[in-house]
Formats: structure tokens, C-alpha cells, sequence
């Protein structure tokens, strides 16, 4: 049985500044592609039966330069929609709406825990039949990717604001004992 590979973004400059990022499409800092370069010798001796990407250049530049060859974009990749809040910071929401958590709140303008945890689904569905033979890259976005651990092992999408992830991340998803697992989370 494979393993689906989950591959943040290198960093971008806004990514280096704790500002939300979904439908903004930016590219990699010179840091980014470095990260996204090291990502390389750590995958390269997997067989992936597909690699899937979110559509945004700062995905598929990761990709890139990490030696992978996209074989599908997808829609269903893409980053939270934060709505209102694209482009500022979580302190700067808080200043406003104190209790304010992405993860059970969702953005206001843009997308509910609902939504995105809909749309993952649809990413795990289509990609889990393909595990008979072989590994799966997920190469995407920091609090989108969290979702899927979350739903990954049945835990609502609120359970991704309990899994942190930085850029240029992998984490892996496995099974034990026949059942969904997170095998790795947020490794370097």
C-alpha cells in the first residue's frame, strides 16, 4: 500500500510575514526556492503513481524544483479561502474578533470549515484508490494541507488548527493496522 506525500509551498514573502495567502498567486522568495530545492533528495527515491498540485505558481514552482513531475492540477488544492481576510495577518483579525480561529470560524467573504473540508474530501477520494500502486504527492498549501491530515485520519477540518506546518514541509499519510494514519507531520 502507497503513501500520500504532502509537500507544503516554499516560503513566499508573504508566507515570511504570517500574511494570509489563498487566491493571491505569488512566487517563491529566493528562500523558497532553496527550500523547495532541498525537498529533492528527500523524494527522490519514492515512485509516485501520480503527483497533484495546487494550480497556484508557488505549488508547482515547489514541484519544480523538487524534482517532481505534475501529473494533475487541481482546483481542490488551492489555499482557504480567506476571503476579507487575504492578505493580513492573524494578529490584525484578532484586533477585531478577538476569538477569532480560522480552523472553527472560517473567513469571513470566504470559505467555512465546511466548505474546505468538502473539497479535500474530494482530493482524498479521487487520490486514495491510486495507493494500490503506489505513493501520491499532494504539493499545496500550509492551513489547506492541515485539513487534509485532519480529514485524513476522520477528524473535522476544525482538527487541522492542531496540526502545525511550515513551508517546504513533508508529511506522510499511511495506514496502521489496515486503518487511515499520520505516519509523518511537519518534518524539515
Amino acid at each position: 500500500m502507497g503513501e500520500i506525500v504532502l509537500i507544503r509551498h516554499g516560503q513566499t514573502e508573504w508566507s515570511a510575514n504570517g500574511r494570509h495567502t489563498s487566491y493571491t498567486d505569488l512566487d517563491l522568495t529566493e528562500e523558497g526556492e532553496r527550500q523547495a530545492r532541498a525537498i529533492a533528495p528527500r523524494v527522490k527515491d519514492r515512485k509516485f503513481v501520480a503527483v497533484v498540485s495546487s494550480p497556484r505558481r508557488r505549488a508547482l514552482r515547489t514541484a519544480e524544483l523538487a524534482g517532481l513531475q505534475v501529473t494533475e492540477t487541481t482546483e481542490d488544492l488551492v489555499e482557504w479561502n480567506y476571503g476579507e481576510y487575504e492578505g493580513i495577518t492573524s494578529a490584525e483579525i484578532h484586533e477585531t474578533d478577538p476569538d477569532w480561529w480560522l480552523f472553527r470560524d472560517g473567513a469571513t467573504g470566504g470559505e467555512s470549515p465546511a466548505q474546505i473540508a468538502e473539497r479535500i474530501d474530494r482530493v482524498l477520494e479521487k487520490v486514495r484508490p491510486l495507493l494500490d500502486q503506489g505513493d501520491v504527492a499532494l504539493i499545496g498549501h500550509g492551513h489547506a494541507l492541515r485539513v487534509v491530515g485532519a480529514r485524513w485520519i476522520g477528524m473535522p477540518a476544525e482538527g487541522g488548527g492542531r496540526l502545525k506546518l511550515g513551508t517546504a514541509t513533508l508529511s506522510i499519510l499511511g495506514f496502521d493496522h489496515g486503518r487511515t494514519a499520520i505516519d509523518v507531520w511537519n518534518a524539515p
